[in-house]
């Protein structure tokens, strides 16, 4: 009797360490484990979140709606122009009553504000939208897509032209089946006073029409809008300058001002003259060289 007492006393003693040593075992591996961490969203998942600007969009808007007579927006371009203004609002750059997708004068200026905030000068803080400029103004506001570029500056006839105009201009010469000569480049700031200012930024160019009969002169024209050009066939009688064809590319984020106007003036079918007067050109379907690109 007293060895089995003796056996089931040594039995539980072993089941006792067992379960100690277990124990210890455990919370050993407990203490190595890492701590739960707290739930957070994938960046991806944060980003998703935000709104979206599509910039093309974006860029249209700060060129027609400050031309505009109404408060009408730029199609499909709300959204975008409203996450915009919410960001400048937010840096106090923008009254609350102008939130309101309208990329207007006054957005135009706020958004010149914020530029010179981020160390531009000239050209590059006049409002209208770049994509280094929209991405810092969308840090953790919104996110970017549909970015325009303008490019390196490259030499065209021995004139200075960005590559997204150069590129344009060799499709037209494509469609045409002809070289296309230029009387004036971009990036010339006072060059021709004749010129208003609008060559004084990029994407502007003046073509040579010598030799041309008036139906290659439209038949140019045409082609230069297809591609995502405002083009005009200017005449001696419009202004102190001989024939020739002048073509502001749609969207190029280095338009100087007057050019963004003339870009403006396109879309509501004036002339882009200070006259004012109704587009003389050939009337096709407008489109922007990004649209272009899209459905060729």
């Amino acid at each position: 009797m007293a060895s089995a007492i003796r056996t089931r006393t040594t039995a539980t003693r072993l089941l006792t360490a067992v379960a100690v040593l277990s124990g210890l075992a455990l919370s050993a591996v407990q203490a190595h484990a890492a701590p739960p961490s707290p739930r957070t969203e994938a960046p991806a998942a944060v980003a998703a979140a935000l709104p979206v600007v599509d910039m093309e969009a974006t860029v249209l808007a700060a060129q027609i709606d400050p031309r505009r007579p109404d408060s009408t927006l730029t199609p499909g371009a709300k959204d975008s122009v409203l996450a915009v203004e919410r960001a400048l609002q937010a840096r106090n750059l923008l009254d609350a009553r102008w939130v309101d997708g309208y990329f207007g004068t006054t957005t135009i200026t706020a958004y010149a504000a914020f530029q010179r905030s981020l160390g531009y000068s000239g050209l590059d803080a006049n409002g209208l939208p770049g994509s280094s400029s929209l991405t810092a103004l969308g840090q953790g506001r919104f996110t970017l897509t549909h970015q325009i570029a303008a490019g390196a500056k490259v030499q065209r006839d021995g004139y200075t032209v960005d590559t997204r105009t150069q590129t344009m201009l060799t499709e037209a010469e494509r469609l045409l089946g002809f070289h296309l000569t230029l009387d004036q480049g971009s990036y010339n700031p006072g060059g021709d006073p004749t010129s208003a200012g609008t060559h004084d930024g990029g994407g502007v160019v003046d073509i040579n029409v010598d030799g041309m009969t008036s139906t290659t002169r439209t038949a140019l024209a045409r082609a230069l809008r297809q591609v995502g050009f405002a083009a005009w066939v200017r005449n001696p009688n419009q202004g102190d300058w001989p024939w020739h064809i002048h073509a502001a590319a749609i969207s190029d984020t280095d338009l100087a001002t007057q050019a963004q106007n003339q870009v403006g003036d396109y879309y509501l079918g004036l002339n882009g003259l200070a006259n004012h007067a109704a587009d003389d050109g050939p009337r096709i379907p407008i489109q922007t060289w990004e649209e272009y690109q899209r459905t060729h």
